[in-house]
């Protein structure tokens, strides 16, 4: 695409955004933050001295620092996509996350989190609209509104979420994809697309109502970003270079630390993304959840290392790191309704799948830089469908698990398919032979991520 082109394209995506940004200032919704401040509630000593009061502050504290470990994950994301990509793309690595996280709490704003908790809906598809214009005239202090959280906390914690599938399709696709195609696509499949499935399950939708389960999100977060992104790859193509008539040629990360760095970032916001998921601070909930995350995520390395080191002929680092992050994509379905042991047999089954998949994916030409589809798709349909097998919950049953996820990878790679296709056809999505050999950070940004750097 010619800068020409690209001016257009992200000026109205400026305009976009400016638009939302107006919805959320609108004389209406200011008139109703002032009659919520002016709730006799919020100075209710009978109420904020009782103990339900303190059980609701407590609970609503830990859901805001839920929150703010799941927004951890997204630097967790950005280094170890940098750390496992060459250094000549870093910059379009961390401008692409960035991105992400911020047209994501915007979008979800505007439009998805009343998309997804959208009440009375057809089971399917719900209109969205700003976020605030539902339940801001009911006090933030009434036990009537909800025991657990408020409605700004809730509404953050989600945010959270919504801009990780995105983030899951970027590593995917990097190194070879245009900028202003790629801010396109992910604002689509962040704004529309993750509200309408979030909505199936956690907003009482079609699955929800045949008693599928996924407590934090191994499909409805995993496997939907997953598959998008093998979508994507799909129509982009390999990266130059990488296959080769004499086999595979491999394109090294030029960062080990920071893909390290970035899977511990990403371990240690978990302990929100599952321990949130719970809804409340209640102690046995939270620690059961923080122990069976644990459990998975440290078997899945100990499996991927045994696997590379049987399958390569040697301890191959990345492979234990995305282990580490097969085992915590496994165990998110079911974090709260499995045995320890179980937590452990997930772990390591989604360990070894994880080290499968991504020599698979190359054997077939499928070049994924991170192995995000490997981990993400192939092992969050693992551990939905484990919830079938390992449940301490009789009701939840293998065929519902499997229906469930196939529907929300399915409809992912649709979606991904024809947007992603159309933009293809209309705009290219892919950069050209010269910037990519010249690097993204120069070819897209005009600058390197380290001073002194020059690409060959």
């Amino acid at each position: 695409m010619s800068k020409l082109m690209r001016a257009p394209l992200l000026t109205g995506l400026f305009f976009a955004g400016a638009l939302c940004l107006g919805a959320a200032f609108t004389p209406e919704v200011l008139a109703q933050a002032e009659e919520v401040a002016a709730e006799s509630a919020y100075s209710s000593e009978e109420y904020v001295a009782s103990d339900g009061y303190a059980v609701f502050a407590v609970n609503n504290l830990w859901i805001c620092i839920s929150a703010a470990l799941v927004f951890i994950m997204h630097l967790g994301f950005t280094t170890l996509e940098a750390g496992l990509t060459q250094k000549k793309n870093a910059v379009n690595i961390i401008f692409k996350n960035v991105w992400i996280v911020c047209t994501g709490i915007l979008l979800y704003a505007c439009w998805g989190f009343n998309a997804m908790y959208p009440g009375d809906f057809n089971g399917y598809f719900a209109m969205g609209s700003w976020f605030g214009q539902s339940l801001n005239d009911v006090s933030m202090t009434t036990a009537d509104y909800n025991a657990g959280y408020t409605w700004w906390g809730d509404f953050i914690f989600q945010a959270m979420f919504a801009a990780t599938a995105a983030t899951i399709v970027s590593g995917a696709v990097a190194e070879r994809v245009k900028l202003p195609v790629f801010m396109l696509f992910s604002t689509l499949l962040v704004g529309f697309a993750y509200p309408i499935i979030g909505s199936w399950k956690w907003g009482g939708g079609w699955l929800d109502q045949m008693g599928f389960y996924d407590f934090a999100g191994s499909s409805i977060v995993h496997a939907f970003g997953g598959f998008a992104a093998l979508a994507c790859v799909l129509i982009l193509g390999p990266r130059t270079g990488k296959y080769t008539e004499s086999g595979i040629k491999p394109i090294v990360g030029h960062s080990m630390p920071l893909a390290v760095i970035g899977v511990f970032l990403l371990w240690l916001g978990w302990f929100g993304f599952n321990g949130g998921s719970a809804l409340s601070a209640d102690p046995k909930a939270v620690s059961y959840v923080f122990v069976t995350t644990s459990l998975a995520a440290a078997t899945g390395a100990i499996t991927s290392i045994v696997a590379s080191y049987v399958l390569l002929k040697k301890p191959d680092v990345s492979m234990a790191l995305n282990g580490i992050l097969a085992g915590l994509v496994g165990i998110t379905a079911g974090a709260d309704t499995v045995g320890e042991g179980s937590a452990i047999v997930i772990g390591a089954i989604a360990g070894l799948l994880v080290v499968v998949a991504i020599l698979g994916f190359d054997k077939i030409k499928i070049d994924d830089p991170v192995g995000a589809i490997s981990v993400h798709g192939v092992c969050g349909i693992w551990g939905t469908i484990a919830v079938g097998i390992f449940s301490l919950d009789s009701s939840h049953s293998f065929m519902t698990q499997l229906i469930g996820t196939l529907a929300i990878g399915g409809f992912a790679f649709a979606f991904s398919a024809i947007v992603f296709g159309l933009l293809k056809v209309t705009l290219g999505v892919r950069v050209s032979l010269e910037e990519e050999t010249l690097g993204l950070d120069i070819s897209e940004h005009g600058m390197a991520a380290y001073n002194g750097f020059e690409t060959a």
